[in-house]
């Protein structure tokens, strides 16, 4: 892998060399910050790529990849198609894998930055311990040049990446004082969507901030692409403008689609997102809370038993139906589910998931928030070792246009 990272940089032209990439690395956040610093700068007329968790984008077209930061071969080919077609800059997720893995050997990275650091990826084929995957992560401050490190001063591990690092160090936070300072977070719900409004304190200047995602960790997420997009040129103020409309697919992604109504897509797909989603959305008043929620096959019965409690202890209404099942029987899923879930708490079973989302798009109400979870940006369903096309998206907008144009008839519960 080493020696394929240096062959492929050659192979493609050196092609990396002539973009000015951008690193983000951190447990969370890093999905949603890279996809909101890729906004701005394309907002601001700087022709950004995007590479992650959600694919790579260039020029708005979208290719699928296999992991959060590609294999080396693949990421220097996706560099030159950048060059080629007049991208000048790159938002890229680097992963601890990749660190470890030398997808990114010998990149020069224009920027860097830490969103926060928490046991995760620790196990068989990853990594042996958390000091382990704390130490890769480091390494995007150790062994890579960045002329800027942008990192969250609020998190403990922060010093720790940054106390070798011969760059200019830019910090962002809420509760420590810093080049970027959040403060005043309030939450804000309108017809169809809802999220968080705070000020952000740069330099002596206050900026307000609407963002369209709920809680801290979106104040943190939105303040980090700031600060990056801010040693790239664009002010504070011109990122607020785009920030007020940016929206991440899958990432607490709302959905435009009844007047009245908010719609939700999120990737959350274990008891601790989803306990964690579900909290947030408890704190703007809904009508009813509705979630419609599955459990992928061949995990854990742990994985099961834990979306069943967050489910019934913190929604309004439940539809249990089909999230992935690949090999698995999708009923049995659901069985395993339903041992743990709080049957005196309004809920229904649909397996197919095609008609859980248009179920739970009927029954809406003004007020109502309703949360699909699990799929996020996912744009198919794993079904017997097979990828069939499902988009969550455009089901629910087609029911809602039928319901808006009299071709259906709701059925609110």
């Amino acid at each position: 892998r080493l020696a394929l990272s240096d062959i492929a940089k050659v192979f493609y032209d050196n092609a990396a060399d002539r973009l000015k990439i951008i690193g983000i690395t951190g447990t969370k956040g890093k999905t949603t910050t890279a996809i909101l610093i890729a906004a701005i700068l394309n907002g601001a007329g700087i022709k950004c790529a995007y590479i992650g968790s959600n694919g790579i984008v260039i020029g708005g077209r979208h290719y699928e990849t296999v992991n959060t930061t590609p294999e080396s071969l693949e990421l220097h080919k996706y560099f030159k198609i950048m060059e080629d077609e007049g991208t000048t800059h790159v938002v890229m997720e680097v992963s601890s894998q990749a660190l470890m893995h030398y997808r990114v050997r010998g990149l020069s990275f224009e920027a860097i930055a830490y969103t926060n650091l928490s046991p995760d990826h620790i196990g068989t084929g990853e990594h042996a311990s958390f000091e382990e995957y704390r130490d890769a992560k480091r390494l995007l401050f150790t062994e890579y040049d960045s002329k800027y490190a942008i990192v969250n001063a609020d998190d403990g591990y922060s010093v720790y990446m940054t106390e070798s690092y011969r760059g200019t160090t830019i910090t962002y936070g809420l509760r420590t004082p810093s080049h970027f300072t959040g403060s005043g977070i309030t939450t804000f719900r309108n017809e169809t969507a809802l999220g968080i409004d705070f000020m952000c304190t740069h330099n002596g200047e206050i900026t307000p901030i609407r963002l369209r995602t709920p809680g801290d960790f979106s104040a943190y997420n939105g303040l980090c692409a700031i600060a990056v997009s801010s040693v790239m040129g664009v002010s504070p103020e011109r990122a607020a403008s785009v920030l007020r409309t940016a929206s991440i697919t899958g990432r607490f992604e709302i959905v435009d689609a009844i007047h009245g109504v908010t719609f939700l897509i999120d990737y959350a797909h274990n008891g601790l997102s989803l306990t964690s989603a579900l909290r947030f959305l408890r704190e703007y008043d809904p009508a009813r809370l509705i979630c419609v929620f599955g459990s992928v096959g061949g995990r854990t019965q742990n994985r099961r038993e834990e979306l069943a409690h967050a489910a019934s202890a913190l929604a309004d209404y439940s539809i249990i139906t089909s999230d992935n099942p690949d090999r698995e029987d999708p009923e049995a899923i659901i069985r395993d589910i339903m041992e743990h879930f709080d049957r005196a708490k309004p809920h229904e079973i649909i397996v197919d998931r095609t008609d859980a989302v248009k179920k739970a798009v009927r029954m809406a109400k003004e007020g109502d928030i309703v949360l699909f979870a699990g799929k996020g940006h996912e744009t198919y369903q794993l079904i017997n070792g097979k990828k069939v096309p499902f988009s969550e998206r455009d089901l629910i907008l087609t029911e809602a246009d039928a319901i808006k144009e009299g071709l259906i008839t709701t059925h609110a519960e």
